[in-house]
C-alpha cells in the first residue's frame, strides 16, 4: 500500500534525452544556415576577387584608400593613389573593386 502512495506522489517523469539533442542540433542548423554559411560565401567571393586583380583595376582598401592597381604579385599590389603617388598594399587588405564606369560620389 505504501508503494502505491509513493508512486502516485513521485510526479511526472523527465523527458527523454534525445528530445534535448533535437533542440541542440536544431540551433546548430539555424546558426549554420543564417550566420556561418553566408559568411563563408562572402569570404570565398572576396578571395576570388582579390586573386583576380589585374593592372588597371580601381580598388578600395580596408583603410579607405582608393587607387588604381599598377602592379600585382602573389602577396602585394602596388596602387597609384594620385599622379606619382604609389603605395604597396597587401592584397588581402583590398576591400573591394570599383566597377568601371561608375560615377564619383561628388558628381
Amino acid at each position: 500500500m505504501f508503494d502505491l502512495l509513493a508512486a502516485a506522489g513521485a510526479g511526472p517523469s523527465a523527458a527523454p534525452v534525445w528530445t534535448n539533442l533535437i533542440w541542440i542540433f536544431g540551433m546548430i542548423a539555424i546558426f549554420w544556415f543564417l550566420i556561418i554559411r553566408p559568411q563563408m560565401k562572402r569570404q570565398k567571393e572576396h578571395q576570388d576577387r582579390v586573386a583576380g586583380l589585374k593592372k588597371g583595376d580601381q580598388v578600395v582598401t580596408q583603410g579607405g584608400l582608393v587607387g588604381k592597381v599598377v602592379k600585382v604579385d602573389d602577396t602585394y599590389a602596388e596602387l597609384e593613389l594620385a599622379p606619382n603617388v604609389k603605395v604597396k598594399a597587401v592584397k588581402h587588405t583590398i576591400a573591394d573593386l570599383i566597377e568601371p564606369g561608375g560615377k564619383p560620389a561628388n558628381d
